[in-house]
């Protein structure tokens, strides 16, 4: 699939680059995508939830009233769940949420989560994305000139860049992340994908096209 390679300016340049049909013009298996989301939020929670159960809960343990001759229910403490203040039956406690997914699972949910991407033209290819020093400004100029201003971008950048990072990080719709640790939830949670020719060939290595 060939595309074009734009400018900063937000205008065409010369160059095309080619985006590899085994990554981005794959049949897309949108249950892989929900697998790999669905892994990815979960293993973004804590899980330290917890509450207290009536063993744990500190008050008397002396018997509410007598056993019998009231005319109602039993009652052993005021510790139990139907008094304001007990324990709770069935509580949350602490767990892991996480779980794993196969490599190759996970691999196809990248690949369909960009083939979306380039089919309903949610991909932009840039020359590059190089700043001599950090300016939000420039930021915002060149999603304006490539006129996604208004849209949740991601810009995929080929190794770590300080200076487009500390440019970005107060723009609330922008978010940078290095190609080789792009996920399919970066992907899907975007509206645009802003890559650079150099992260595409990044890219292309992780899914191992060209290191036959």
């Amino acid at each position: 699939m060939e595309v074009a390679v734009y400018t900063k300016d937000g205008n065409k340049s010369a160059k095309t680059v080619t985006l590899d049909d085994t990554i981005f013009g794959i049949e897309p298996n949108d249950h892989a995508i929900y697998l790999d989301v669905k892994q990815y939020l979960a293993n973004q929670r804590q899980g330290t939830h917890k509450t207290k159960e009536k063993w744990e809960v500190a008050y008397s343990t002396k018997k509410v009233i007598r056993q019998k001759g009231t005319g109602g229910a039993r009652h052993g403490s005021i510790k139990a769940n139907i008094y304001v203040g007990g324990g709770r039956v069935f509580g949350p406690r602490p767990r892991d949420y996480s779980f794993k997914l196969n490599k190759k699972l996970k691999q196809l949910a990248r690949k369909s989560a960009l083939t979306y991407k380039a089919k309903n033209e949610g991909l932009i290819v840039l020359e590059s994305l190089e700043m001599d020093a950090p300016k939000t400004k420039e930021i915002i100029n060149i999603s304006k000139n490539l006129k996604v201003a208004d849209k949740k971008l991601l810009m995929v950048l080929p190794e770590a860049n300080k200076n487009v990072y500390l440019s970005s990080r107060n723009l609330p719709n922008v978010k940078t992340v290095v190609a080789s640790d792009l996920t399919t939830y970066d992907i899907v949670n975007a509206s645009s994908l802003i890559l650079t020719e150099k992260s595409v060939e990044v890219l292309h290595g992780v899914f191992g096209i060209g290191n036959e």
